[in-house]
């Protein structure tokens, strides 16, 4: 076991008090960025909402605002949004961020979903299908019939075939939904609407499956294997390059950093230190790190991808996800278990432990290293002794399982140990699950400052974009941690709690595999059949989204 430090959880004033028996040590300072140049505009669009912040490089963080986005989840796996929706709350929550700062903005940066798609006119920019939200699992048996060509295009891109990703969705839309227009990732699409240029930047199109990871270049060998051959894709472009004004924020900008969020993030989080790995908790979590100007092909089941491209220099990383985080948080909230996120601790801090609850919230299916969306969540262990607090500490361990999985298979890939864990998102400010993590990972996990993460990563990039002559340690805030949790439990009792869940996992997924035909897609939701008839049976589906 690691060696404790005496912890406390802060005030929020820079005073120091007890939160129960566990300690944090908190420091926030809004100031002080060590960013230089003019305040930017960073937005983030994420999968349930759309968060823009005013960066000053005096003042930091000097304007928010923030618009819902509320996605569909629909029977089969189905996860679908209207784009409208998408394009609606980037314009809101920009305009009131601007509003709230008053001050003088040089540039805008956009961090996008990175695997959610749809199709839209060019001529008109309007689009003709709802957007296929990264979570939705309806091209499982596209996939499935990818099998044979499965490591091929593993090794051709860095990407496992899977529905999670962009290239399985477009190629749904083309074989069921429509055959007009163009099929992109979100962010094409909002870059258009904003600027009216067609680009997207290299992170984001390394995370379609279509990208050689070498050249980072459309594959002519991935595009036919998905039937996307000929397609009009929009150009690849730098991270920091700019791309177009747009006046939808009022004041005319420059558009000048674009960078799925992710790793927007880990930008954020690695700028002072290059070997950190850090954890995003949202909607999902996501553990990036980074491997250098070189791809690093993995043995371990995660995603080998594109970090960013940064005045033509590429930097690569690896990316493993849990599909299921505060989706499975809001779970437990609309069984009436909690009454939100924010009531995780109180809830949780009621009980000792888990009461021999074992939870597995693949409510999505299990991603990185199993990549098996077939699997189901359980709940194992309940008896008529299990409370809400069981269900609530059981929760964070089951995240937390998967995460430790993820860090253990990054150390393995990049041969070097983790020392720490940085985090970021909004569920950080949860102590009972970033302590949760400390302990199954049994190394300290540092929270980060600002939980917008994304946003100061994007920030960053507009300003390079904006400034070319920048360093990125000059254009990244200053990184520091709010909280740092250190284990509180031995090893021999980490690896107990690890073992209870593995083997759950190892139940599931052979239940899965006895069920259905072990390809880990979901069944039914190829086809015009069930994929078409469920969603256009909840008020019109990806087919028949929009004119």
């Amino acid at each position: 076991m690691l060696g404790r430090r005496p912890l406390t959880k802060g005030s929020g004033d820079g005073t120091l008090t007890p939160f129960g028996d566990r300690t944090i040590t908190e420091r926030f300072e809004r100031g002080s960025s060590g960013m230089t140049g003019g305040a930017v505009l960073a937005v983030d669009q994420g999968t349930s909402g759309t968060k823009a912040l005013v960066l000053c490089p005096e003042r930091g963080v000097v304007g928010t605002g923030t618009a819902p986005v509320r996605p569909r989840h629909l029977p089969g796996g189905l996860v679908e949004v209207d784009p409208r929706e998408l394009y609606d709350s980037v314009v809101t929550a920009g305009r009131a961020a601007l509003a709230e700062a008053d001050v003088p903005v040089v540039a805008v940066g956009l961090a996008n979903q990175g695997e959610t798609v749809l199709a839209w006119d060019p001529a008109t920019g309007e689009p003709l299908t709802d957007a296929l939200v990264w979570q939705d699992r309806r091209a499982a048996a596209i996939c499935a019939g990818l099998d044979d060509r499965a490591e091929e295009l593993r090794h051709l891109t860095g990407l496992p075939v899977d529905p999670y990703f962009a290239a399985p969705k477009m190629a749904w839309i083309r074989r069921h939904a429509t055959g007009s227009g163009v099929v992109t990732t979100s962010d094409a699409w909002l870059v258009h609407r904003l600027t009216g240029a067609f680009v997207t930047d290299a992170a984001t199109a390394g995370r379609t499956g279509l990208l050689d990871l070498d050249t980072v270049a459309w594959s002519e060998t991935a595009l036919d294997l998905y039937g996307l051959g000929g397609e009009a894709l929009p150009l690849v472009v730098d991270c920091d390059a700019p791309v177009g004004t747009t006046t939808a924020f009022g004041p005319a900008l420059p558009l000048t950093g674009l960078l799925v969020d992710q790793q927007a993030a880990l930008l954020a989080q690695s700028a002072d230190d290059p070997a950190a790995a850090k954890c995003t908790y949202g909607t999902g979590a996501f553990l990036l790190a980074r491997t250098g100007p070189e791809p690093r092909r993995t043995a371990s089941g995660l995603v080998s991808c594109v970090a960013w491209r940064l005045g033509g220099r590429v930097t690569h990383c690896l990316d493993g996800q849990v599909y299921t985080v505060a989706s499975a948080v809001r779970w437990l909230t609309d069984l009436g278990v909690i009454s939100g996120a924010g009531e995780l601790d109180a809830v949780g801090g009621g009980v000792p432990d888990t009461g021999g609850v074992t939870f597995v919230p693949a409510f999505a299916g299990l991603a990185a290293p199993w990549w098996r969306g077939d699997v189901r969540g359980s709940l194992s262990g309940l008896g008529l002794d299990t409370g809400p607090g069981h269900l609530v500490r059981a929760l964070c361990e089951g995240i937390a399982a998967q995460v430790v999985e993820l860090a253990a298979a990054a150390a393995s890939d990049r041969g070097a140990p983790l020392t720490s864990l940085r985090a970021d998102g909004g569920l950080t400010r949860s102590a009972l699950l970033m302590q949760t993590q400390a302990d199954l990972l049994q190394l300290p996990v540092e929270v980060s400052s600002l939980p917008d993460a994304t946003a100061l990563g994007v920030g960053a990039v507009a300003r390079l974009g904006h400034q070319p002559g920048l360093t990125l340690r000059e254009a990244v805030p200053e990184w520091k941690p709010s909280a740092v949790y250190e284990p509180r439990i031995s090893g021999d009792e980490a690896a107990a709690r690890l073992a209870r869940f593995r083997a759950e996992v190892s139940a599931l997924v052979g239940r899965a595999a006895g069920a259905g035909d072990g390809s880990g897609g979901t069944p039914g939701t190829d086809g015009a059949g069930a994929g078409a008839h469920d969603a256009a049976g909840a008020g019109g589906g990806v087919g028949g989204g929009a004119a």
